[in-house]
């Protein structure tokens, strides 16, 4: 198993892991019911994560307003980071492989935490 050092690499994370969100049961039916268009959002997700990963910069937005209107807690949070380290797990190891794991327990923790500030839940 290799780490995770070139785009094919994030594309192949992104595919893996949003085939699993779409099929979960407490995840899949938020994702599936907000994205009409896998084929159109899977490429976005592929900027966001060569952003992160790589600095490539090629990412340009903000994607917490597109995630304050969902209806999602803390078990959607804690689901959406056990599939993302499952699939990076299945997939790559090394260096990368865990910073790809801690920048999503970062993203899921700030996403969480504003959620619950800007609802007051």
């Amino acid at each position: 198993m290799t780490d995770i050092t070139t785009d094919t690499d994030i594309k192949t994370m992104v595919n893996n892991f949003y085939l699993k969100v779409r099929k979960d049961e407490l995840l899949g039916p938020v994702f599936n019911s907000k994205i009409q268009n896998w084929d159109e959002h899977l490429p976005t997700m592929y900027k966001f994560w060569e952003t992160l990963m790589f600095g490539k910069a090629s990412y340009k937005g903000r994607p917490f307003p597109k995630h304050l209107p969902l209806d999602i807690n803390g078990t959607h949070f804690a689901q959406w980071i056990a599939l993302f380290c499952e699939t990076v797990d299945e997939n790559f190891k090394g260096e990368k492989a865990e910073e790809a794991k801690m920048r999503a327990r970062s993203i899921a923790k700030v996403f969480q935490f504003k959620m619950e500030t800007i609802k007051g839940v």
